[in-house]
C-alpha cells in the first residue's frame, strides 16, 4: 500500500517528510519514503498534477525531468522547471 499527501507549501512539505523519516524512515527518490513501519509515502506539492499535466509538453517534460533528481521535492526548483 502506498500513501501520496498533497502539501500546499514546501513548509507543509517539509514538516511530513521529517515527520515520516523520524525514527528510522527511509528516503527515496522523487518523494517517496518508507516510514519506520515500512509503510510508502509519497509527498508532494498540490500542484503537481496541474504543472505535469499541462498541455505544454515542454514544459511538463521540464518538470519531470528536475523531479527525477530529487530525492525530498523542491517545490520552488519544480516551478522554476515549469516557468523556465
Amino acid at each position: 500500500m502506498s500513501i501520496v499527501v498533497l502539501c500546499d507549501d514546501q513548509t507543509e512539505l517539509d514538516r511530513y517528510w521529517n515527520a515520516l523519516l523520524e525514527g528510522g524512515g527511509k528516503p527515496q527518490a522523487c518523494g517517496w519514503l518508507i516510514d519506520r513501519f515500512g509503510l510508502r509515502w509519497q509527498i508532494v506539492p498540490a500542484v503537481m498534477d496541474e504543472m505535469i499535466g499541462d498541455s505544454d509538453t515542454a514544459r511538463s517534460k521540464r518538470v519531470v525531468e528536475a523531479m527525477l533528481k530529487m530525492v525530498k521535492l523542491d517545490i520552488a526548483a519544480l516551478e522554476k522547471a515549469y516557468r523556465s
